[in-house]
């Protein structure tokens, strides 16, 4: 955005249908339309008229459920979740556009869940909130088969609809669209005229018809094979992915499973309730763990390989007891082979120069790389072994586990079984001749005491901690007890990192910054001139997210005699990062995240979202000066 001309006002959004509905049932007037609609014509950013109007205080929540309830069957669902502010316009027109295109054959909402728009469960939250409607998770198990036999499948399939419960003469039927008058009908005709509707998401629905199918079909036992099948989908699924962890999560209706991508949740799938003990227990069985014990948590460790693509991982599973059943964690350790260059991992060209200079070539020195569990540590670890991987230099790792492969190194990886434990490898790693000592995590004073002493005695180490920030991993080395003199004679550098989605390429498009994102950010509209903020509209290639892949941002602090002198008299985090700001050219974490925003890298949002704002950012000018230019 630039400070040379204000951007133009947008064309206000047109009323939409709760509006409407609001001046039927005279909850508003049509001054106070007009009101309305004139500060909305003055918004930089568009609104919709009802969210104008709420904003004004003129119409409350309750009155806008009031409206939409008395009036269920005149809404259209399109309109009524842009007027909400859930939709916008061209989420909209693209959701019709795709509708148009398969013939009509779907509603919309699957649409708009299918293009991960909306959540299915967010979508079916906001109808239950707004109709005054009991939100239900139906199960075959739970349903009277006496109420089932007068249902007509093929119909209720079509209808997306399931009886739920009998009381009174009444029968409670659970549909996926409660507008759609058709359905309401269909119900009426199986159930008779005293039909009370719920709403449940669709994918449930679907399961619990497609289960009562199943039984009716024949009453078969879930076989061994269809489990073990389960289990190697989702797994290969997860690595064509990129997914590093899933989740398999036992609700009521079943299990429940989730992929971690880029970072975030994703709902993948559900598996019926019927099928869940045989899925957990061959995850238990591939685990080595004990398919018996389902009172105490466990751990265990799969080595597999896809029989069709032959794609290798090591996975770490972890079972966790519930009130509802064990929950699985597997966390994706796929051994890669292909490093990235310490050029290409994602820092400024100055602070890059630096890292290079001031930190991987001094001789000797620890060299800390600290951020939460997957936030990139390992990644940025292997990039720097990397360059420092060279014919003159003798290198040795402990890992737990091995995560690259490397030619020309020695990697060890910790096995606790047979005694090959980190204090054990440790001790012996010195006397191996090393150059340069990688451990893949320094997790207690014994593996801090032995890079401090490795680094006193003439080796280069390099390693991983997890803290928030720079400064955090220099006061957890005090509070570990290791001597301030050490800490300050041996550590040359500190890098903290995190990791933040990229933007999709396919749909980027501008934005502008709201009011509410400048002022959390604690910068001025000023401080972002020149900067080019994007957002991604969301589409197929980045499965209708936004963003697409990740991209990391740094924090580095490289210590220079200020900084140590501040160490030794064990001044405050705050004092710390004041001196390394004015004398050692400390970039904090949310000013990179802001510069890397500016170029259209990631967006606002998630720089708020995932990085400490302990500093006032700077402006993006002098940031980018400190950094230099990615353009």
């Amino acid at each position: 955005m630039s400070g040379e001309s204000a951007p133009a006002a947008q064309p206000p959004v047109p009323p939409g249908d709760v509006v409407t509905l609001l001046l039927k049932e005279q909850m508003v007037t049509d001054a106070q339309v007009r009101h309305a609609e004139r500060v909305q014509g003055k918004l930089e950013t568009p609104r919709s008229l009802l969210t104008v109007l709420q904003d004004l205080q003129i119409v409350s929540a309750d009155q806008i459920r009031q409206a939409v309830r008395a009036n269920p069957q005149s809404m259209r669902l399109g309109d009524l979740l842009i007027d909400l502010g859930h939709l916008r316009e061209s989420d909209l027109r693209a959701a019709l556009a795709a509708q148009q295109a398969a013939g009509g054959k779907k509603r919309l909402g699957e649409i708009l869940v299918e293009s991960r728009v909306m959540s299915e469960h967010r979508l079916t939250e906001v109808l239950a909130d707004l109709l005054g409607l009991p939100l239900l998770e139906p199960r075959v198990a739970d349903i009277d088969r006496v109420l089932l036999a007068r249902m007509n499948l093929r119909r209720a399939q079509e209808c997306a609809l399931i009886p739920v419960s009998q009381a009174g003469g009444r029968v409670t039927v659970a549909f996926a669209d409660p507008l759609d008058a058709t359905h309401r009908m269909a119900a009426e005709q199986m159930f008779g005229g005293n039909v009370v509707p719920a709403i449940a998401r669709r994918s449930l629905v679907v399961e619990a018809l497609a289960a009562f199918e199943r039984g009716l079909r024949a009453n078969a036992v879930p076989t061994e094979h269809t489990a073990m099948q389960i289990v190697v989908d989702l797994i290969r699924e997860a690595l064509e992915t990129g997914t590093s962890d899933i989740h398999i999560e036992p609700l009521q209706a079943g299990l429940r499973v989730r992929f971690r991508l880029d970072g975030v949740m994703v709902e993948h799938r559900t598996i019926d309730r019927d099928l869940g003990t045989a899925v957990v227990s061959r995850i238990k069985v591939l685990a080595g763990a004990d398919i018996a014990e389902r009172r105490r948590h466990q751990d265990g460790r799969i080595k597999f390989e896809d029989p069709e693509t032959g794609a290798v991982a090591d996975i770490r599973a972890s079972f966790y007891v519930t009130i509802h059943g064990e929950k699985v964690v597997l966390r994706l350790l796929n051994r890669k082979t292909e490093l990235i260059s310490i050029r290409d991992i994602g820092m400024g060209p100055r602070m890059l120069e630096r890292f290079v200079a001031d930190a991987l070539e001094v001789p000797t020195g620890v060299v800390i790389i600290t951020g939460p569990t997957g936030s990139g540590k390992t990644t940025t670890l292997y990039s720097a072994v990397d360059h420092l991987n060279t014919p003159d230099t003798s290198i040795v790792t402990a890992e737990d586990p091995v995560e690259y492969v490397v030619d020309g190194i020695a990697q060890c990886s910790i096995n606790a079984k047979i005694n090959r434990t980190f204090e054990e490898t440790l001790r012996h790693i010195v006397r191996q001749d090393p150059d340069v000592i990688v451990l893949g995590e320094m997790r207690d004073r014994f593996s801090a005491d032995t890079a401090i002493q490795a680094a006193l005695t003439g080796h280069k180490v390099l390693t991983t901690f997890h803290t928030e920030d720079a400064i955090g991993g220099l006061l957890r080395l005090l509070n570990m007890n290791i001597e301030a003199f050490l800490i300050s004679s041996t550590v040359v550098s500190v890098v903290a990192q995190r990791l933040l989605r990229r933007v999709c390429a396919h749909c980027a498009e501008p934005y502008t910054p709201t009011a509410s994102e400048i002022r959390r950010l604690g910068v001025s509209p000023q401080d972002l001139d020149g900067a080019t903020f994007t957002f991604g509209r969301g589409c197929s290639a980045c499965r209708y997210t936004g963003y697409r892949g990740r991209i990391c941002v740094f924090e580095l602090l490289v210590l220079n005699e200020l900084v140590k002198d501040a160490i030794l008299n064990r001044r405050t985090s705050y004092e710390i990062r004041r001196i390394s700001v004015e004398t050692s050219g400390l970039v904090a974490l949310v000013e990179d995240g802001l510069y890397k925003a500016s170029y259209g890298m990631t967006t606002i949002q998630e720089v708020l979202r995932h990085l400490p704002r302990v500093v006032k950012p700077r402006p993006v000018e002098e940031i980018r000066r400190l950094l230099g230019s990615l353009s």
